[in-house]
């Protein structure tokens, strides 16, 4: 009796030691990048490594000097620029993503000097691809293009030359809870008459504190490659439209323009983002970026 009893136990125990172990391997595992976040700020440019398929509506506004200047003078200027633009990926499959980056309405309203203009943006679109995608490591590192073609309105400083290609590759680090996203490409104009080329570069840190609630610090930056042959303003240009316009300008070779900020995102729903930043040019050559306020709307599917 005493050894049925025994062997009893030890059969229930054994089942239980499988049960468990047998949970443990069925529980689904939480990937590192479940809480990792899109940048917000420079929408353009600083592309997620991450390949998602996603709708995302983004509005900005960027707020202009009182004081514009340019190469040998300056003039008032104040006043804002702001778009209102939809930004389109698709995962053609895990690790290969099409990317709509830029088009939208752009509303051109300085204070003084220009007058006001409204009128269509570019239009960007182009791929990317996860090279390198380990959980063990919490790394992420994800090559890419885009081609700017000129079909924007004139009026808004948009429709420019040839085109604009921008060769891109991001990257981003997991720390548990803590994150860095960075992103460095060049801009490269199929007409160096028109357009200036570029390198440009971003790098943020976010903290995921809670669902609700990852506030991140952000850098953005643009160094002037070339001038163009001419300006779209009236003006001879040292400075450069950081990612939204390209003037062409004929002296901004070798200036470098920066931005930095900070922001958050809340994770409404799991496939709903919102997030806002704001961005405060620095340095010498802020040119036509005082500061920035960005907001977005993410909807993954």
């Amino acid at each position: 009796m005493k050894s049925q009893i025994k062997n009893t136990g030890c059969v229930v125990a054994l089942a239980a030691a499988l049960a468990v172990r047998a949970g443990a391997v069925d529980a689904p595992q939480t990937s590192w990048l479940e809480k990792t976040i899109s940048p917000v700020a420079n929408p353009i440019l600083f592309e997620d490594p991450k390949v998602a398929s996603e709708v995302r509506p983004v509005y900005l506004c960027q707020f202009l000097p009182d004081t514009f200047h340019y190469s040998g003078g300056s003039v008032s200027l104040g006043g804002q620029v702001q778009v209102m633009a939809l930004q389109l990926r698709y995962a053609l499959t895990d690790r290969l993503g099409l990317i709509a980056s830029k088009d939208g309405y752009i509303q051109f309203q300085p204070q003084h000097t220009l007058g006001h203009a409204y009128g269509w943006a570019d239009l960007a679109a182009g791929l990317k691809y996860a090279l390198i995608q380990s959980e063990e490591n919490e790394f992420i590192l994800t090559p890419g293009f885009t081609l700017t073609v000129p079909t924007g309105s004139r009026d808004v400083y948009q429709g420019d030359g040839s085109g604009v290609w921008n060769l891109f590759v991001s990257a981003e680090k997991g720390f548990d809870e803590l994150h860095a996203t960075a992103n460095a490409g060049f801009i490269i104009p199929n007409n160096f008459s028109d357009n200036t080329s570029q390198i440009h570069y971003s790098l943020q840190a976010d903290y995921y504190l809670s669902q609700y609630f990852i506030p991140f610090a952000v850098m953005n930056g643009y160094t002037i490659l070339s001038n163009g042959d001419h300006n779209q303003l009236p003006v001879p240009l040292n400075t450069e439209g950081y990612d939204l316009i390209n003037f062409g300008s004929t002296d901004a070779s070798g200036t470098t323009q920066l931005a930095v900020g900070g922001g958050a995102r809340s994770r409404l729903v799991k496939n709903i983002d919102l997030g806002v930043s704001y961005e405060v040019g620095v340095g010498n050559s802020v040119g036509i970026f005082s500061s920035r306020i960005t907001a977005d709307l993410i909807w993954r599917f």
